[in-house]
């Protein structure tokens, strides 16, 4: 069995046995407030956990590290939504230490492309359109200052309101242990 038949077959039972009414909520977060952070798979229940949040308190946004690369990409649009449609009052840019993006080399993750059997024409095209892979894979020496820059293009988000508070923190996904980085009461 494959795992998305096996993911199937659990959800078939998981709903035949009603076991989703133990989540039922609305679409707006009880705590007012959206969570950026990484997509690292040992925050999947350990950030609720450490943050006393559980289903229906917050909307949470994910990419790898926690970074706001674009100022008008998805994760800038989510945010943006989540404080005007889905009233969020708080913003949240938790980034983690021992992340990946942290020792990413964007040599490395190219050449595993190319291995991977994309084609070097496809390279030359991206190139030529402007598009320079290295940057666009790259990530991080310090987390502290990761979560620095993307609370500082929330923050300065032309479109962002500027009453909403936008911290800044690093989880140990070890412990959970949070530290603060960026208090966004202080910079309103």
């Amino acid at each position: 069995m494959t795992l998305l038949n096996e993911m199937l077959s659990f959800n078939e039972e998981f709903v035949s046995q009603e076991k989703y009414k133990d989540f039922s909520t609305t679409k707006f977060p009880d705590k007012r407030l959206v969570i950026f952070t990484c997509m690292d798979t040992r925050l999947v229940e350990l950030l609720h956990k450490a943050t006393n949040t559980k289903n229906g308190d917050v909307k949470i946004v994910k990419n790898a590290g926690a970074m706001v690369s674009h100022p008008f990409g998805s994760i800038m649009r989510s945010l943006l939504i989540a404080v005007y449609e889905l009233q969020a009052d708080e913003v949240l840019v938790i980034g983690h230490h021992d992340c990946g993006m942290s020792a990413i080399d964007s040599s490395t993750v190219l050449e595993k492309i190319k291995q991977r059997g994309i084609e070097e024409k496809t390279f030359e095209t991206l190139k030529y359109s402007g598009i320079d892979l290295h940057k666009w894979f790259q990530g991080f020496k310090h987390v502290e200052d990761s979560v620095k820059h993307s609370v500082d293009m929330i923050k300065n988000h032309p479109l962002m309101t500027k009453d909403i508070p936008v911290h800044g923190l690093v989880i140990d996904p070890e412990t959970g242990k949070l530290d603060l980085i960026v208090n966004g009461y202080e910079m309103n």
